[in-house]
């Protein structure tokens, strides 16, 4: 059998995904997916953004959001300063243009110099990295850094109610995912807490979108590997789970290898298997 790659994972404790070639492929992959499901839409806010403005992208991994919104920016004749940060450099790209700035920062603790410097923040898919805890802080901090009138938007997927889980191979999966989530404090139910935790910080004009999006190999033949997109990222999350027992549903890296090709099989097979995203957008004041 081919030895499984060896994963780089930026911080085993507050994150669960590798920061790793392997999950650069799949987060470009997730990035057209979710883009899709948003009627190829970049940013759902009404922020009318002006030349130089700053925008924040938060948790920005590959940075294929801030390259694209930057080239939707300059094709408006709207030149934009864009700041990108993530907890490791490791899947940043090698080239970008001059007006992206790329570092290392938590979100959590971001630079006091940023306050009321931010016209627009973006945010995607950081549901793994957080618990209460961490959401309160981050969601904190991008209110200090936003500047008056400013939007926040987070782009989250439903964590708690799974649709995923449609045959014996993916039902276990739904109950590893949830035993390891109630382990590491992972929020589930995204689209009602983060609209609540917003309100409680200050912002307003709060708006959620959701979009179910079908797990399968191709969904309206539009070449996006749902299935596959889905099965890496669980692939990417082997090691914390085996790290954690295998939860009572594997013992060891085969039986969880298993499981996840019986997943893809069941997946590919399914009219119904899906999974959620939410877009919440929000304004300081």
């Amino acid at each position: 059998m081919e030895e499984s790659p060896i994963r780089h994972y930026a911080s085993a404790q507050s994150y669960l995904l590798p920061a790793d070639s392997l999950e650069t492929a799949r987060l470009n992959l997730q990035h057209c997916i979710i883009t899709k499901a948003f009627e190829d839409r970049l940013a759902l806010a009404p922020v009318h953004l002006k030349p130089n403005d700053r925008v924040l992208e938060s948790g920005a991994g590959t940075g294929i959001w801030a390259l694209e919104f930057s080239a939707f920016g300059a094709q408006n004749n709207s030149l934009l300063d864009i700041e990108c940060i993530d907890i490791s450099d490791k899947q940043f790209p090698l080239k970008y243009p001059t007006n992206i700035h790329f570092s290392i920062q938590s979100v959590t603790n971001l630079p006091v110099e940023w306050k009321n410097s931010f016209s627009y923040v973006h945010q995607r898919l950081l549901v793994t990295a957080m618990n209460d805890s961490r959401w309160n802080q981050t969601i904190n901090q991008l209110f200090d850094v936003l500047a008056p009138g400013g939007w926040v938007e987070l782009v989250e997927v439903e964590s708690a109610n799974l649709g995923y889980g449609v045959g014996p191979y993916s039902k276990r999966l739904v109950s590893l995912i949830t035993s390891l989530y109630k382990a590491k404090g992972v929020i589930g139910n995204l689209g009602v807490y983060l609209p609540n935790l917003l309100e409680k910080v200050g912002f307003v004009d709060i708006h959620c979108e959701s979009r179910r999006v079908p797990i399968h190999r191709s969904h309206n033949n539009d070449g996006l590997n749902r299935s596959k997109q889905y099965y890496d990222l669980w692939m990417g999350i082997k090691a914390p789970v085996l790290a954690g027992g295998g939860y009572g549903i594997v013992e060891n890296e085969t039986e969880y290898d298993q499981l996840l090709q019986g997943c893809l099989n069941e997946w590919d097979e399914s009219n119904v298997a899906t999974t959620t995203y939410y877009t919440i957008v929000a304004r300081k004041p």
